[in-house]
């Protein structure tokens, strides 16, 4: 389902609906005291955009919500652009999942322009209950890709492991995190990225929780588990430095929002 949004008035069937506009990591919001407020589609009329297309997202708890991506950050009186990862904790929970909902949907779209089996132009199919390209031409229909992706904490008595991904900013640690490959239970992925990563075993491999993470397409499923034997070898490729932690000796750490922070709040309450 789309709309058109001009410079001037959206139509009335998005008259009192929520807009997600992002550029890049970026999402374009109002703040009212300690509020981070998403802009209605009344309040991006008062904005001088370029027409374009709007594409709907969801909608929760009353709330319809459209996306769309900006080509350009420009300035906004009364608006302001804030990274994604730190909308946690400063936005309304529902707001929030439709933010990382959307955002992953507008990447998704954004590389699924063409056919992958004959190249033709896909288009958006319109059936509310189903979200996904259709090609005209062959009939080929994508939908949204989630990659699924483990999160451990091990713990090691009173210590925590955590690791420096060389795409980490300066003297930031987190836990353990990897991809799930073909053909390979969760558990298994928990134990092999332990491996590959940090060469230890662990065991007591226990279900945590889980978090969306449109970055650009993961699905993080986070575990707990118990140190069982090896000593830290880090691969020096994904993974630059990596030591075991006490609750008093922790590095910078993830921000909240994070599932990786949720993990290691665990720990911590339980050895503070």
């Amino acid at each position: 389902m789309d709309c058109e949004l001009g410079v001037s008035s959206p139509g009335n069937s998005c008259k009192d609906s929520r807009l997600l506009l992002f550029y890049e990591d970026e999402l374009l919001v109002k703040e009212e005291a300690d509020m981070i407020l998403i802009p209605s589609m009344q309040d991006i009329s008062l904005l001088n955009l370029k027409t374009t297309t709007v594409q709907y997202s969801g909608s929760l708890n009353g709330n319809t919500y459209y996306a769309a991506n900006l080509c350009a950050k420009d300035q906004f009186p009364g608006f302001c652009f804030k990274k994604l990862r730190q909308l946690s904790g400063h936005i309304a929970d529902d707001c929030f999942e439709m933010t990382y909902r959307a955002f992953h949907i507008m990447n998704w779209l954004k590389i699924n322009k063409f056919c992958g089996c004959c190249g033709k132009v896909m288009q958006v199919t319109q059936a509310p209950q189903e979200l996904a390209v259709h090609c005209p031409a062959c009939g080929h229909t994508v939908y949204p890709r989630i990659s699924p992706a483990i999160i451990v904490a091990v713990v090691n008595e009173d210590k925590i492991l955590l690791a420096r991904s060389s795409r980490f900013p300066a003297g930031r640690y987190s836990v353990i995190a990897g991809f799930v490959e073909p053909g390979e239970t969760l558990e298994n992925c928990v134990r092999r990225e332990l491996q590959e990563e940090v060469g230890i075993e662990a065991d007591n491999i226990a279900y945590f929780g889980n978090q969306p993470w449109p970055f650009p397409d993961s699905l993080m499923i986070a575990f707990t588990a118990q140190y069982a034997g090896g000593e830290i070898t880090i691969d020096n490729n994904e993974i630059v430095a990596a030591d075991w932690f006490t609750a008093n000796t922790l590095p910078n750490i993830p921000p909240k929002g994070s599932i990786a922070r949720q993990l290691i709040e665990w720990f911590l309450e339980k050895h503070c």
